[in-house]
């Protein structure tokens, strides 16, 4: 039978001898691990000061008075040990054990070139840049429309420009610390789009048009009843006329803030599909413009991923498969043939058996090597805790990825030490040259 990923606990409830997860990049905490049984006060009190609302936990690994419905015990002079103790920034770049995939931090650091730990540090602080910028956006929306259309003007093409300075761009999985899955996935459509429309040679006018609508093509469900603010099978005929009506409020909002006509109608489109049965229109492909065509196309892709009710998401490979198995008729097939290419058979995120059967994650993925992508790779270890680290399969000939695999199927013991995503966070950064690029360690 499936297992589940490991349960969550509020950060207000954490308890000495509590055995955590923290999903956050190796820059965002002052630990040596980013998991371990907390010891002390002061990582508790450490662990609040990060914004973090909750964290994953393991029950078989913590002790029986530190669960959630246990009786709190009396702390004694004994439980303050200092196994996992807040260290300094110059000991930060010390070997550390190994954190969740989702951060990208690797078991062990000597095998990891400067090129590699600069760049996956800068993807990281882009990212939470990034996303702070889109929640003040939303933020100021209802209140001051004129000036959020400016500031996401402006948000989209500091994104261009980060990503047209790079000669080649990959695509990276990062920990997804956000509770606003709005703002989260509007950003994780407008990275995919600006990639995909870059992989289709767009002119750079075309590009912003596309990254712009991304960003802001749901904005109109903030106008909806939280009940059909999603779309769920589940919907009745009623709720489900009501939740496509986001479509018309979003184009409204985006009148509002001073959009370009380009730009209302890439937002227009992006329920719409080739076959006709898409919505509010019901337009053919010769009827959806390019950008509309490529914005559907990655809202439905990340919809399947990162749906509102986690439980129904299935992993990045398996959104390929069904894109391309149940819903090519709907998708151009030029745009949809250039987005598995970008996003390579395993896109990030894709759990994996290789050809050696290791288990592994895919963290990253360059478009112009789909086949060979960074992995985080568990290692069974008989005298020491399990550990994993990061592996480039460029630099592996030998080895190839053998098979997908979701979560649920994973060994215990490699599902808490993978710790795969319930939800895909994206971001690009700079595609590195093979001699800046992890090896295997000895």
């Amino acid at each position: 039978m499936p297992e589940a990923l490991p349960p969550t606990i509020a950060v207000s409830d954490l308890r000495l001898g509590l055995y955590v997860y923290l999903d956050l990049g190796w820059m965002d905490h002052p630990f040596p691990l980013n998991r371990f049984k907390i010891s002390t006060q002061e990582q508790i009190d450490t662990i609040r000061s990060l914004g973090l609302q909750s964290l994953r936990y393991a029950p078989e690994l913590s002790d029986a008075h530190a669960l959630p419905g246990a009786a709190a015990p009396e702390v004694g002079p004994t439980d303050q040990t200092a196994a996992a103790t807040p260290v300094s920034p110059a000991l930060a770049a010390a070997p550390a054990p190994p954190a969740p995939v989702g951060a990208t931090t690797p078991q062990s650091n000597s095998t990891l070139s400067d090129p590699w730990k600069k760049s996956c540090s800068h993807c990281e602080r882009q990212h939470a840049q990034t996303s702070r910028a889109v929640k003040a956006v939303f933020a100021q929306l209802q209140s001051n429309p004129a000036s959020a259309g400016t500031a996401s003007k402006q948000l989209v093409q500091n994104l261009l420009d980060e990503m047209l300075g790079q000669e080649e761009s990959a695509l990276r999985l990062l920990a997804d610390t956000s509770s606003d899955h709005r703002a989260q996935h509007a950003l994780n459509v407008s990275v995919l789009c600006l990639l995909l429309g870059r992989a289709l040679q767009l002119p750079e006018a075309d590009l912003h048009t596309l990254g712009l609508a991304g960003l802001l093509h749901d904005i109109g469900k903030f106008d909806l009843p939280t009940l059909v603010r999603y779309r769920d099978p589940d919907l009745s005929a009623a709720h489900l006329k009501v939740y496509q009506e986001h479509v018309g409020h979003s184009l409204a909002w985006g009148k509002r803030m001073g959009l370009t006509e380009p730009v209302l109608q890439t937002i227009s489109q992006h329920h719409e599909y080739a076959d006709g049965s898409g919505f509010p229109q019901g337009l053919r492909a010769e009827q959806i413009g390019a950008a509309g065509g490529i914005l559907a196309l990655v809202n439905h892709y990340d919809s399947l991923c990162n749906p509102h009710n986690p439980l129904r998401a299935v992993t990045p490979h398996e959104a390929l498969s069904i894109l391309f198995a149940k819903h090519k008729a709907q998708h151009d097939h030029r745009t949809l043939s250039a987005f598995i290419r970008m996003m390579g058979i395993y896109p990030p995120g894709s759990v994996v058996q290789l050809s050696d059967e290791r288990y592994a994650v895919v963290v990253s993925v360059n478009a112009a090597r789909p086949l060979k992508p960074e992995v985080m790779v568990y290692e069974r270890q008989t005298d020491n805790p399990d550990v994993v680290h990061l592996l480039d399969l460029q630099q592996e000939p030998q080895l190839s990825i053998a098979r997908s695999l979701r979560p649920q199927h994973l060994p215990r013991p490699v599902l808490l030490c993978l710790s795969p995503k319930p939800r895909y966070c994206y971001f690009f950064e700079r595609a590195l040259s093979p001699a800046e690029r992890p090896a295997e360690p000895e």
